[in-house]
């Protein structure tokens, strides 16, 4: 198996498989054009024959904070390490770029809690996160995702200022 950063070319396997998530809520829906323009975010894994298994990407919000983002594997690529070696990626590329911090909302923790993630209480921990991409979200008043962190929290917010990011989760976000 291969892991490796993205190209344009990958953006259509990314579309699909991201995609093919959003109908339950699993994954938030993604515009085309909005996965070519974030290609670079993102790194894939193929088989040694090519074929595409699965991809996850790495929002940087600044030295302070990274996001993993749109983590998913093929169906019959489950159980084979796929998620690990993708996961892994996405951290080593973080720390190449001295992030202290990378979180992830997911609804499935147990799988994060193994790569050394931890759930955060607060979400106002993050409010970067949550000024760019929470309050947009449909779900933000029934969000049922868990936020999850890896590394020293950050005590900055370059998006907006923090007490917004309290605000929201006081409303349920």
């Amino acid at each position: 198996m291969l892991v490796r950063k993205a190209r344009l070319q990958d953006a259509t396997n990314i579309y699909e498989l991201v995609n093919s998530l959003s109908h339950d809520g699993t994954l938030l829906k993604r515009a085309f054009a909005e996965i070519c323009e974030n290609v670079r975010d993102f790194t894939i894994a193929e088989s040694d024959s090519g074929v595409f298994l699965g991809c996850g990407a790495l929002h940087l919000y600044g030295p302070h904070l990274a996001e993993v983002r749109s983590i998913v594997v093929k169906p019959e690529a489950k159980g084979h390490g796929v998620g690990g070696k993708l996961l892994f990626s996405l951290i080593d590329e973080a720390e190449q770029h001295g992030v202290g911090c990378v979180c992830l909302f997911t609804r499935i923790p147990d799988f994060f809690f193994r790569y050394g993630f931890r759930e955060v209480e607060e979400r106002a921990a993050l409010p970067d996160k949550i000024f760019k991409d929470c309050q947009n979200c449909p779900r933000l008043y029934r969000c049922d995702e868990v936020a999850m962190a890896r590394g020293q929290l950050p005590k900055v917010s370059i998006l907006g200022p923090r007490i917004e990011a309290e605000h929201l989760v006081k409303l349920g976000a």
